[in-house]
């Protein structure tokens, strides 16, 4: 019963981008949450909300236990692929979602090494086979129909291929309309289009989660004639986002460190907030901000680590290589370097 509660609430938690339900699900789980070795059910929740909390490396303890137990449990190999990939370790993430071949559906295998190939250099070959696939996928689950077609259009949209990334979120969207992680990133994406109208008129009733408010105001601050409700919104952040910290909530540091930057115009906060991000998360988003934080602060050393991670796993993506190319080396021995590591 306490499992199958707890189990509610981490759904709740994914579909509202709410971590304060992971809190419910974990209150579910206290009579064994501190045990050293709770049952399997428990333990493999335990490192979701674990994982979803950003306590990665007692997440990966719990899930080596979980599979250590049951080597044929394909969540446990799937949610360790998620960490291991939000991580970086994309070695170790590749080998747990090949193990999902002879576990689960070909499109779950087949988005889960897509996830890893689109940011280690074989995006083109990758999106076309995860295209096929979903093809070929009629009645999947709506969760995972919508987490290939949200990665679909993210890759199309990486590559700078405007077109198909709009007609694959607006697939994605009329499979799941309510889907908090396909909003976000289909407003991210607006964004980018210049297109805040858009993005006003997508979240206009979604501002109770954090991430989509975010945007929200990113989009009316953008647009004549909203200063009002700009502020109304901006002070509305703010709020979150001190309540956030007080709790000691890191799950959303990307995000404020994306409100200090664009929003609050606070530089050196948007620097620290990307940096702390970085250290414990490497997707795309976490690339871009800590170079959008250290482009604004003309900071070339923030940068530095991520230029090399680019160039080290051959990261494609049409935004990060605008900024790499806006941050350009200042003076010989940056641009010796930059060469030398292959970002520039």
């Amino acid at each position: 019963l306490a499992a199958s509660l707890a189990q509610r609430y981490i759904a709740l938690a994914r579909s509202e981008t709410d971590p304060r339900y992971l809190g419910y699900a974990q209150a579910a789980l206290a009579p064994w949450w501190r045990q050293a070795a709770p049952p399997v059910p428990v333990r493999l929740l335990r490192a979701t909300i674990l994982q979803s909390t950003h306590h990665f490396g007692p997440a990966l303890q719990d899930l080596d236990a979980v599979i250590a137990q049951q080597p044929q449990n394909a969540q446990a190999w799937l949610t360790r692929a998620t960490v291991l990939t939000v991580q970086g370790d994309y070695a170790q993430a590749t080998a747990a979602c090949a193990r999902l071949s002879t576990l689960t559906t070909q499109l779950v295998t087949v988005t889960c090494l897509a996830s890893i190939a689109s940011v280690t250099g074989r995006a083109a070959s990758s999106e076309r086979l995860l295209d096929l696939t979903l093809q070929r996928s009629s009645g999947a689950a709506p969760e995972l129909d919508s987490w290939a077609a949200t990665l679909l259009a993210e890759m199309a949209a990486r590559r700078g291929e405007n077109a198909i990334a709009e007609t694959r979120y607006q697939q994605a969207l009329a499979r799941q309309p309510r889907d908090s992680y396909l909003l976000g990133a289909y407003a991210d994406f607006l964004l980018d289009q210049r297109r805040p109208q858009d993005v006003v008129k997508l979240l206009q009733d979604q501002q109770r989660i954090d991430a989509l408010l975010l945007r929200y105001a990113l989009a009316l601050q953008a647009l004549p004639g909203q200063q009002t409700a700009f502020l109304a919104a901006k002070a509305e952040l703010a709020a979150r986002f001190n309540a956030a910290m007080q709790r000691g909530d890191t799950v959303h540091q990307r995000e404020q460190a994306r409100f200090a930057l664009f929003l609050q115009q606070d530089i050196a906060a948007a620097v620290q907030l990307a940096q702390q991000n970085w250290a414990i998360q490497k997707e795309v988003p976490d690339m871009r901000i800590l170079l959008e934080a250290a482009l604004a602060a003309r900071n070339y050393a923030a940068a530095q680590p991520v230029l090399a991670w680019i160039a080290a796993h051959g990261v494609e993506d049409v935004a990060l290589q605008r900024l790499v190319r806006q941050l350009g080396p200042q003076d010989g021995q940056k641009l010796s370097s930059a060469k030398k590591a292959g970002a520039l």
